[in-house]
């Protein structure tokens, strides 16, 4: 619903919001002193989908949505205004980044109290060194997830030209060059997805460099869907199953120059 229309919420007790399929212009978070969890996703606007004024107690944040060539790409230290969320959740739908990487800087506001980050269903395509962002201008972040994921992506050139799905690079605008810089608070890295790629080695290499009492590194078979799924089929052996294949890996990460950090393979 909504209709391109514009929709301004207050309310004195809402603890919990969530919008789903949103054709507003805009929807205008005026006055919510209670509302402790957003979830927004799948919006039509070209625009910042959201504003956000006087919600003093949000904690957690969800925002998904299936980018097309016409939809904006959002500065979250611009789009999140005043908000200061504890648990954020950024899902691409196998699509184009519709958020941009931003200078830490400019984030220290709406990072400040940021401790648990995922992001989800980015498509295989992707770099994932843009992702470094987030983890430069959240200083307290304690848990990170990375999501790569393929199997909600429309390949038919046609039917992508008729839904108007971008038809470039789906990272062209995050593009991210990580800077020598160390994290104190980050200790739980979490991948969905992995494959045993050079760009999944260089990544989390570059977060191992960064996050000084990193002590846990999650690599997960399963992307962000269902078990059952076609692209789960499809993907063919490229996750580290054996011992030797996961020994490779290890020493790809160069582990043995952190002891107690501590790599887990998941099926």
């Amino acid at each position: 619903m909504g209709d391109l229309s514009l929709l301004a919420v207050e309310h004195p007790r809402l603890r919990e919001l969530e919008i789903v399929r949103s054709y507003f212009e805009r929807v205008d978070l005026n006055w919510l002193p209670e509302l402790r969890t957003l979830t927004f996703s799948s919006w039509m606007s070209v625009h910042d989908p959201l504003s956000f004024c006087y919600i003093p107690l949000l904690h957690t944040v969800r925002l998904s949505n299936t980018a097309l060539s016409s939809h904006k790409v959002l500065k979250l230290s611009e789009f999140l205004g005043k908000a200061t969320v504890s648990n954020l959740h950024l899902g691409f739908e196998s699509e184009k980044i519709w958020v941009k990487p931003e200078d830490p800087r400019e984030l220290s506001q709406v990072f400040s109290k940021l401790r648990i980050v995922n992001l989800a269903a980015i498509s295989e395509e992707c770099d994932l060194t843009w992702t470094v962002f987030v983890l430069q201008g959240a200083p307290s972040l304690e848990e990170l997830c990375i999501r790569v994921c393929d199997c909600l992506g429309i390949w038919d050139e046609d039917q992508r030209k008729d839904l108007a799905y971008s038809e470039e690079r789906k990272d062209l605008d995050a593009k991210w060059e990580a800077s020598d810089f160390k994290h104190l608070k980050l200790s739980v890295l979490r991948i969905f997805g992995f494959q045993s790629k050079v760009k999944f080695v260089d990544y989390i290499t570059t977060v191992m460099e960064a996050a000084v009492n990193l002590k846990d590194i999650y690599l997960h078979e399963k992307p962000a869907c269902e078990e059952k799924c076609e692209y789960n089929r499809q993907r063919g052996d490229r996750f580290p199953k054996s011992r030797k294949q996961k020994i490779l890996v290890r020493n790809n990460l160069d582990m043995h120059m952190r002891p107690l950090l501590r790599l887990h393979f998941r099926f």
